[in-house]
C-alpha cells in the first residue's frame, strides 16, 4: 500500500521558512517523479513543484520560483520542499504526490 506521511508545517511569519518532508513507503520510490501541491483556505488545490526520478528536472509553479526548492532522498524514500521567504498567500495545506496518490497534508500559516 503507498504511502505519504507529510510533515513540518507550521506558523511562520512573513518572511520566514519551512522545511516540509514527505516520508513514502509501499513504493519503489526512485523509480517516480513526485510533486508538492497546496490548497489554500477556500480554494482549489493547485501544483507547486514536481521533481522527475533522477532529481535532474525540477519545475515550479510561477508563484513559488526563486522562493521554494524541492528535493529528494532516495535513500531515505523523503521527498522535501524548503519554503523561504513566505508570504501570507503561501498559507495553504501541503500535499506531496506520486501519480494521483496524497498524504494527509501539512498545514502552513503564514501570518504576522
Amino acid at each position: 500500500e503507498v504511502q505519504l506521511a507529510e510533515s513540518g508545517g507550521g506558523l511562520v511569519q512573513p518572511g520566514g521558512s519551512l522545511r516540509l518532508s514527505c516520508a513514502a513507503s509501499g513504493f519503489t520510490f526512485s523509480d517516480y517523479p513526485l510533486s508538492w501541491f497546496r490548497q489554500p483556505p477556500g480554494k482549489g488545490v493547485e501544483w507547486v513543484s514536481t521533481i522527475s526520478r533522477d532529481g535532474r528536472i525540477i519545475q515550479y509553479a510561477d508563484s513559488v520560483k526563486g522562493r521554494f526548492t524541492i528535493s529528494r532522498d532516495d535513500a531515505k524514500n523523503t521527498l522535501y520542499l524548503q519554503l523561504n521567504s513566505l508570504k501570507v498567500e503561501d498559507t495553504a495545506m501541503y500535499y506531496c504526490e506520486k501519480e494521483t496518490i496524497r498524504g494527509q497534508g501539512t498545514q502552513v500559516t503564514v501570518s504576522s
